[in-house]
């Protein structure tokens, strides 16, 4: 039976370790709680697994099958321990941004074999995703290497899930952009219609939050120089060919960052960051991530 371990009896380590790593550790534990709700409502029994005749102690190894850079292993780890308590012991787990390889063991895991059985899906799917964003974001971040661009990720996250795909594309050496839509001011190409041009959407966003970071989206060059004659120091260049990003940072010659995106892939990476951009924005990191390949092979003891 699954222990349903509360959040004041998890272990402290593991929770300051998530503490430390930026994530909130109550949110991380409500988002276990929800997951086990969904395979087991309403207190209900893994009926495979409780069918089998009695099971002892087990052991298992989570391994890389494929290359990559791993991240969500703690949160792999808090799901043992909210599954089976005190009854389970994680041992040789690897720091979440360490590139691995096929066969590498990243994660052992020791508890009543049933137990195990009925949690092991539930913390493949954690690590899995996120170490699919992390890898993803490591190829982009290998492609810029020796360029002054680096890699940003969106808020085109999964619903529930933008702390921890943000946590992902840390760990695999991204940037994060806003979290929300409060912390920084975005004006996108709809705000400029509505506010009839991109500098007057500029000043009235700027001027409604004083102190606050604002950035605008611009298609042309035209809209970029009206911005840095207004002030701008954050400019998106929305769907611009590589020889246009080029003369943007020529015109802008250091007076603001410049972020490229739209529509960019990760073999014209090294063509735009080359122009001389600060950042590439990649929606992809988060919402069309593939995810890692981790398998969990378990034995009794």
């Amino acid at each position: 039976m699954i222990a349903r371990t509360s959040y004041a009896d998890l272990p402290r380590p593991l929770i300051e370790e998530l503490s430390e790593a930026g994530l909130d550790p109550r949110s991380v534990y409500e988002m276990v709680v929800a997951a086990f709700e969904e395979d087991l409502p309403d207190g209900a029994t893994d009926v495979t697994s409780a069918a089998l005749p009695p099971l002892g102690h087990g052991t298992g190894d989570f391994a890389a099958r494929e290359a990559g850079v791993v991240a969500g292993l703690a949160i792999a780890e808090l799901v043992f321990a909210y599954a089976l308590g005190d009854q389970v012991e994680v041992t040789d787990r690897l720091a979440d941004g360490t590139h691995v390889r096929p066969g590498d063991v990243v994660l052992r895991v020791s508890g009543p074999f049933s137990e195990l059985l009925t949690a092991e899906r539930t913390a493949l799917n954690f690590a899995s995703h996120l170490s699919g964003v992390a890898t993803a974001t490591s190829h982009w971040v290998a492609a810029l290497e020796g360029t002054r661009a680096r890699v940003l990720d969106t808020r085109k996250t999964l619903p529930t899930y933008r702390a921890l795909q943000k946590y992902a594309v840390r760990c695999g050496g991204g940037v994060n952009h806003r979290f929300s839509l409060a912390d920084r001011a975005m004006v996108k190409d709809n705000h400029v219609v509505a506010a009839g041009g991109a500098v007057p959407a500029y000043v009235a966003v700027r001027d409604a939050n004083p102190g606050l970071r604002v950035e605008v989206e611009v298609t042309d060059l035209d809209q970029l120089r009206e911005l840095l004659d207004a002030g701008c120091t954050e400019i998106l260049l929305d769907n611009m060919d590589s020889p246009t990003m080029a003369e943007a940072v020529r015109l802008t010659a250091g007076r603001a960052t410049l972020e490229a995106s739209g529509g960019l892939t990760l073999d014209r990476a090294r063509e735009v960051a080359e122009t001389g951009v600060d950042f590439i924005s990649v929606g992809a990191l988060t919402h069309s991530v593939k995810v890692f390949d981790l398998g969990l092979d378990l034995h009794e003891d």
